[in-house]
């Protein structure tokens, strides 16, 4: 399990194409490698992966069809940079909300609005059925940071980001057309998901 709260970023080294599935190897920030093992779950871009290999600050990590097709992580090279968040451990504070790392779809960046000390940013989500998760004011997690939902509109929805979060994590680098990764609140969803079963029987 994840909280959202991105503690740090990470240059992909080196991709290596395999059978069904390809293994990357970022450079991991020191402040991340204490008791980092072999088996460990460390989320890249809000993806939950596992730690295949260590050699010194060099990780690695195998990533599967599926993982390429439905997350943002297929359209990475050799220098881009990911979001990284460690696994929580029993007692961490919950800064955002509790996130799974198994992200849901992807979203498109369709408009950035730069203000002093702040940064709106548009996403549209390729279908309108994800649409009943995102609310006003709810959680919703962008390439693995926790972040607020400020308004909604058809199949679009932004958040505001403040200079932490600009300064913390990748997102303020993305441009308009970039892909971000989407993972539901999971509490959003099972609400969501109960109502409409419970009014399904009542019709």
């Amino acid at each position: 399990m994840f909280t959202g709260i991105v503690q740090g970023t990470a240059q992909i080294q080196s991709i290596i194409e395999k059978q069904n599935f390809r293994t990357y190897t970022v450079k991991m920030p020191q402040e991340l490698q204490f008791y980092l093992e072999t088996g460990a779950s460390v989320a890249n871009n809000g993806v939950c992966l596992t730690v295949t290999k260590i050699d010194g600050d060099l990780v690695s990590f195998d990533l599967m069809t599926e993982t390429l097709r439905v997350t943002n992580l297929g359209t990475l090279k050799q220098g881009d940079f990911v979001n990284i968040e460690r696994a929580m451990k029993f007692g961490d504070e919950v800064g955002g909300h509790i996130l799974s790392g198994h992200v849901y779809c992807t979203a498109k960046v369709i408009q950035r609005i730069p203000s002093e000390n702040n940064l709106q940013i548009w996403f549209e989500l390729p279908t309108r059925d994800v649409m009943k998760y995102i609310l006003t004011k709810g959680f919703i997690a962008i390439d693995g940071i926790s972040l607020t939902i400020g308004e909604v509109r058809d199949n679009q929805f932004c958040v505001n980001l403040i200079p932490e979060t600009i300064e913390r994590t990748l997102i303020a680098k993305r441009a308009v057309g970039d892909l971000v990764n989407i993972e539901i609140d999971p509490q959003t969803q099972a609400i969501v998901d109960t109502v409409e079963r419970y009014l399904e029987t009542k019709q």
